[in-house]
């Protein structure tokens, strides 16, 4: 994993067939990697794609669910095109290089950069502990905050878009969120792909004052779902669980 700007090469001393660069930026960045030089075979089953997002443990994030893209539209492959000049551009603060070389000497050099996001979206945490405010304004979409640790989260502001007054109100004995079109979700599980992961939490409603939550899962994610209607705005903050606490979570099922 880099978290660096840079050239960066890799040359083969052996066949290597399945192997993986992930690139991880701040909160507030995307990612650029532009070929600089390959030195691949392309012919005898030789690859170098870039990845917008990030596959791991045969999960994707963002989902197809939240990306922008269809999924055959965010892998930029150099034997497709061999275009050295192409820059591919990631749609949140993760990407990843995947490819296949077999002999040995083979090569290639990356460049990476990191450009501003003034509104990120879809976004793994590098760090265990720390405070975000996540912003959808007026776009019909899906954004996620991922944090791989299990963490306590604190709400401290959530402000989601009113219906207008001549609308009938959502009935609070709806059991999740699903009838409404903006709303907030806590999620945990043990991989990165948030339509796989169990709902800890559902917030339809704005609420002002802080709101506790702690997830045992390898995987934490506060995912926000955008009619496109109005800005949606949500901050936390957040902290590693200790030893005791995943104790008394296990011991809790």
């Amino acid at each position: 994993m880099l978290i660096m700007e840079g050239q960066f090469t890799f040359t083969a001393e052996r066949p290597q067939l399945n192997c993986a660069a992930y690139f991880i930026g701040e909160p507030t960045e995307v990612i650029s990697i532009e070929y600089s030089a390959v030195d691949i075979d392309c012919r005898r089953g030789d690859f170098v794609k870039v990845f917008d997002g990030w596959f791991l443990k045969g999960e994707k994030f963002p989902s197809n669910q939240d990306h922008p893209l269809p999924l055959s539209e965010r892998y930029v492959d150099y034997c497709d095109t061999h275009d050295l000049k192409r820059a591919a551009r990631s749609s949140q603060n993760v990407a990843m290089i995947f490819f296949r070389v077999h002999s040995p000497g083979s090569s290639f050099t990356v460049t990476v950069k990191k450009l501003i996001n003034p509104f990120p979206c879809n976004i793994i945490s590098q760090t265990r502990e720390g405070s975000f405010t996540m912003v959808i304004p007026h776009q019909h979409t899906n954004c996620s905050f991922s944090i791989i640790y299990p963490v306590e989260i604190e709400i401290e502001e959530l402000s989601l878009g009113r219906l207008d007054p001549n609308d009938a109100p959502l009935k609070r004995s709806i059991p999740s969120c699903g009838g409404a079109g903006d709303f907030v979700e806590l999620l945990g599980g043990n991989g990165v792909d948030t339509s796989k992961m169990f709902p800890v939490a559902d917030l339809c409603f704005s609420l002002n004052g802080p709101a506790q939550m702690k997830v045992g899962c390898d995987n934490t994610v506060m995912r926000m779902v955008s009619s496109g209607k109005f800005i949606n705005r949500v901050t936390f903050q957040y902290r590693p669980l200790d030893r005791r606490e995943l104790q008394k979570i296990k011991g809790n099922n």
